[in-house]
């Protein structure tokens, strides 16, 4: 078995989670969300917890059974506490700031940078080099801070770029050393 999979998932007070079918349906204080959990994976809902199971022991089974289960874990964390990334941003001249719901970026370029925020993520601003991108999907919330960082990747020579909170950049020695 799984490890991972074979593990009960607790639900907390306050989260209405429906089975309907193969569709899974998680309601909470945050908001809704929903998985359509893949075929021979079977989620069954007794007194507070929700077990997921898998028919066989077929390769496809072994490896859908253990993510469904995350999946399901992340989705009843996403609409209790939620999800956030902090992103900081290093270099001279290099900053952001909120244009309403928006994020501008200064980045070196001859141009300001507009990022708009997607329906379901809450950006914040923390200080002219800190943002945060929050919301109640993990998918989403990783998928937008990913493409804020991709605006300016960290430089391995200098270190100056859009990284994560806490993220180590590997640096390289550049031409004079030796």
């Amino acid at each position: 078995m799984s490890r991972i999979g074979r593990l009960p998932i607790s639900v907390p007070a306050g989260v209405e989670v429906k089975i309907d079918g193969s569709l899974v349906s998680v309601k909470g204080p945050k908001g809704a969300l929903t998985h359509n959990v893949p075929n021979p994976i079977a989620v069954a809902l007794e007194d507070g917890t929700l077990t997921v199971s898998r028919p066989n022991d077929e390769r496809d089974s072994r490896a859908l059974h253990g993510l469904t289960r995350t999946l399901i874990s992340n989705l009843i964390t996403g609409v209790t506490e939620g999800y956030e990334k902090k992103l900081e941003i290093v270099g001279t001249g290099y900053r952001v700031q909120a244009k309403g719901s928006d994020l501008e970026f200064a980045l070196g370029y001859s141009h300001p940078v507009a990022v708009k925020a997607p329906e379901g993520i809450t950006l914040t601003v923390e200080g002219p080099t800190k943002l945060s991108v929050s919301g109640i999907n993990k998918q989403q919330v990783g998928e937008v801070a990913a493409n804020i960082r991709k605006l300016r990747k960290p430089d391995p020579y200098k270190g100056k770029g859009i990284r994560y909170a806490g993220e180590v950049i590997r640096r390289k020695v550049g031409k004079a050393g030796k």
